[in-house]
């Protein structure tokens, strides 16, 4: 019971990383918000979870909606101890390809949403501190990709969000807690998209394997297990940095 105690609201959380990571803070004693613009997946984790879980809808690029999704998890649980932010999107465009609303879009969902969460869940969290926010961004927020433009550069910012939020939080003293998670490719629905629209899906994933110097995909519960580890109290000397979960590939 790692996350005993805790109130968490997860972004994106209808699918992916922000999907096991539900599960995985639920399992270990937290009460989660699961949160989607896809209401009806959010709904369907959170059922199975049970009494402990509600869904939200959330498009996390809506400043009211962030708000409204914010004060329901604290109505509904009494408090709001951890945010993850786990929603996400991509666009495999070179910055000449790109369009500009292509570029805003991923801009906005992957650097705007957390720092709507941010600024608005500080004042929620404070009162019930210590707390913790958990930034998924990616390796690709550390190392550049020649068709990555947008994500790359998205994934750039939220890595500096998180640092520069967590010494704005311990300047004033608030005991919250931020930090960034640089998964690689992980077995995900973002990631099966990407195998199935590259040609033959088994040569698309072999290729990626043979990035990762490990020679595997990631497993969702590989970043859930992080996210647990900075949730809990076990990180409370944890802040401002990152952690790289990319099988070796920053290590070449």
């Amino acid at each position: 019971m790692r996350a005993a105690n805790k109130v968490a609201l997860i972004t994106g959380g209808a699918s992916g990383l922000g999907k096991a990571t539900a599960f995985m803070l639920a399992r270990e004693g937290a009460k989660v918000a699961v949160t989607d613009r896809n209401l009806k997946g959010a709904r369907e984790v959170a059922e199975e979870i049970g009494k402990n879980a509600i869904a939200l809808d959330l498009d996390v690029t809506n400043e009211q909606q962030w708000i409204a999704a914010l004060d329901t998890t604290v109505a509904a649980f009494g408090k709001l101890n951890v945010m993850v932010h786990s929603a996400g999107v991509g666009v495999l465009k070179n910055v000449e390809d790109i369009s500009v609303e292509e570029w805003r879009f991923v801009h906005g969902v992957n650097l705007d949403g957390p720092f709507l969460g941010i600024k608005h869940g500080l004042s929620r969290m404070r009162p019930h501190a210590p707390g913790s926010i958990i930034i998924i961004s990616s390796v690709s927020g550390i190392i550049a990709g020649h068709n990555m433009s947008a994500y790359n550069t998205s994934k750039a910012g939220a890595r500096m969000l998180a640092k520069t939020t967590a010494l704005h939080c311990a300047k004033r003293g608030y005991d919250i807690r931020c930090n960034s998670v640089h998964p690689t490719f992980i077995d995900t629905p973002m990631v099966q998209s990407m195998i199935l629209s590259g040609g033959d899906p088994a040569q698309v994933r072999k290729k990626l394997e043979s990035q990762v110097p490990l020679g595997r995909l990631g497993e969702p519960d590989d970043v859930a297990n992080c996210i647990l580890y900075l949730a809990s109290d076990e990180s409370k000397f944890v802040t401002g940095t990152e952690f790289v979960l990319d099988g070796g590939i920053t290590a070449q």
